[in-house]
């Protein structure tokens, strides 16, 4: 066998061992774990950052706002395995787990949706043609400020977004102007975008085309818990 062909089986199989050894664990359990300590039940988690680094060895991480009603703390940037890393490609902007008062699960959707509609936090209006939307409390701005809408969600996105939730379906807003090709996303988180750019044009990539790659192959979610992260 010649060296330069030998030297390469060796690198291959050395990278494939780090990468099997240093695999990192799926980090929302350990966040639940967290949030839970501080006397925290009722809150989502919203993806807001996708990180890959190196050429040869690839690592992946993400980084996380955890909301509450009334405030947001940061997780990030933490290793995350490939496989969640490519399941969430698809979901940067959006909540990915809301938990009410204990009860909670995967919801993928845009941020604030999951305290829509509960009386608690915001009530029903009528616009000046007639439609139904929903307006957060003052006490609540933080969710209204998330969703880039001017703090409205009308009626029928909402029951749209319950009927999607019903079947375990993301749901991308109307429009679906949020997740990773929206273009709420696009100007709440353009560090991100401007990075993929420069990646892009260094390996001739499009992320954009891996994202949509990802959604067309991804139409539903596993029903009943969450495909990563369920405590």
């Amino acid at each position: 066998m010649k060296p330069v062909r030998l030297y390469l089986i060796l690198t291959a199989l050395i990278g494939m061992t780090l990468i099997s050894c240093g695999q990192p664990k799926d980090p929302l359990p350990q966040i639940h774990k967290d949030i839970k300590a501080k006397g925290v039940d009722t809150y989502s988690i919203v993806l807001s950052d996708m990180q890959t680094e190196g050429n040869f060895i690839k690592t992946y991480s993400h980084s996380y706002r955890v909301i509450t009603p009334e405030q947001k703390f940061s997780y990030g940037p933490l290793g995350v395995p490939k496989k969640m890393f490519d399941y969430y490609k698809p979901y940067l902007g959006m909540t990915i787990w809301s938990q009410k008062d204990g009860e909670g699960g995967q919801n993928l959707a845009p941020p604030g949706y999951a305290y829509v509609g509960d009386p608690s936090y915001g009530q029903w209006r009528t616009d000046s043609s007639g439609r139904s939307f929903w307006m957060f409390y003052g006490q609540y701005r933080l969710l209204s400020d998330l969703l880039g809408l001017g703090g409205r969600v009308y009626r029928g996105p909402y029951d749209r977004y319950r009927q999607y939730r019903s079947q375990n379906r993301p749901y991308y807003g109307p429009n679906q102007n949020y997740g990773t090709n929206g273009t709420i996303t696009r100007r709440q988180y353009p560090d991100f975008f401007q990075r993929q750019q420069s990646r892009a044009r260094a390996t001739g990539t499009s992320f954009s085309n891996k994202v949509n790659q990802r959604i067309g192959r991804t139409r539903t979610v596993t029903r009943g818990r969450s495909f990563f992260g369920g405590k």
